[in-house]
């Protein structure tokens, strides 16, 4: 198979979600396919964040051997095409991009990769051509999703193996919260990676953690859900390496860390709460027990997507168990800060259960193909 050469263009919305898959996709790409990529980016600043080595004033470099270039609204500095064209989200390609596609003796393969839905009618969707109306030019669209009829989730190769094997390590564990300046957990202290948007249910929950007899540490990323946090602690939300201690929580504020070093941050919890697209996946292969808070949307669109996720990620689970994961994630999401304080202690007695069948749901997803591996072959069959 020849090396191919692959453009993928993003522009953020999610601070961290769309740039993180596009982000994964394009160090997938490089390191595991051996193809050229270069990574249009219309916010280096959010993507430097979670990139170690990536200059954030820097329009044109090089980083995990992924060519990083500056999306601006203007014409763009002199470009060659590739032969895969990644549309991230749909984000709109640049005008002059196209139009040199359009002119091509061979255009390059056009992929839109689409939002992460559990939605039953992303199976009829994927991988059908969309042709343009103006243009003769043809758009692919590409979901990821959870089943063999979509497009797969961003697995990197031996993911899974890392996993087991960190988590069996009592020093790998240690190394990790030295690493981030603290000592590890105490017996019985609950881990928590707290990782969402903005959430009225927030200061309620914390209030509930810190008034329990268990011990809970909650790692917050800085800068993450901050006005929650704000009203929490009455304006002294802490700087990163900070904490907030209040009867038995501890609250500490994090810096963005590398996208290997969130995953093993992960691992390592014992709830992990997660946002958008990146971290969402990232938290299933964790097989740890998670809570996805999904960006809210004006005409309620979101409440179906996470219903549909439920209903797939739930199976297997018996029927109290499930209920009460279906509780916890409503009221949390409902951003209903009485309802979440009374749903957590049926849901906190749960964990130990959701911890195995976080286990067999990774195993589950894993025996797909992997999204990288699987819109490599599906534009090999079509170049």
């Amino acid at each position: 198979m020849p090396a191919r050469r692959f453009d993928i263009f993003c522009r953020v919305v999610d601070n961290y979600g769309d740039a993180g898959v596009c982000w994964r996709l394009a160090r997938q790409l490089v390191s595991e396919h051996g193809a050229a990529v270069t990574l249009w980016i219309d916010a280096l600043a959010s993507l430097a964040r979670i990139a170690p080595g990536l200059d954030a004033h820097v329009p044109d470099q090089r980083c995990a051997g992924v060519r990083v270039r500056t999306l601006v609204t203007s014409p763009l500095a002199r470009f060659a095409l590739a032969d895969v064209v990644v549309e991230g989200f749909g984000c709109g390609l640049p005008d002059d991009y196209v139009a040199a596609m359009a002119d091509a003796s061979h255009a390059p393969l056009w992929i839109n990769l689409e939002y992460l839905s559990a939605e039953p009618w992303v199976e009829l969707a994927h991988g059908l051509p969309s042709p343009q109306p103006r243009l003769p030019l043809t758009r692919y669209f590409y979901f990821p999703g959870f089943t063999a009829a979509t497009g797969g989730l961003l697995r990197e190769s031996g993911l899974l193996n890392a996993r087991v094997a960190e988590t069996a390590s009592n020093a790998a564990g240690d190394a990790l919260w030295r690493g981030l300046g603290m000592p590890p957990p105490q017996g019985g202290t609950l881990a928590v990676s707290l990782f969402s948007y903005a959430n009225a249910a927030l200061p309620a929950l914390l209030d509930a953690w810190a008034e329990g007899d268990e011990p809970v540490r909650c790692l917050v990323p800085e800068g993450v859900a901050s006005a929650a946090l704000d009203v929490w602690t009455g304006g002294a939300v802490p700087h990163a390496g900070e904490a907030v201690v209040r009867g038995g929580l501890t609250l500490r504020s994090l810096p963005f860390a590398a996208q290997d070093d969130y995953d093993r941050l992960l691992w390592h919890c014992d709830l992990n709460i997660v946002r958008g697209e990146d971290s969402f996946v990232r938290a299933q292969w964790a097989a740890r027990p998670f809570v996805w808070h999904i960006y809210p949307q004006a005409d309620d669109a979101h409440r179906v997507k996470l219903t549909e996720f439920l209903h797939r990620y739930e199976s297997g689970l018996d029927a109290g168990t499930s209920a009460i994961v279906t509780r916890f994630w409503n009221a949390f999401n409902d951003a209903d800060g009485p309802a979440t304080v009374e749903a957590w202690p049926a849901y906190r007695a749960r964990l130990p259960a959701l911890s195995r069948h976080g286990e067999r749901w990774a195993e589950h997803l894993a025996a797909l193909p992997d999204l990288a591996s699987g819109l490599v072959r599906f534009c090999e069959v079509r170049l």
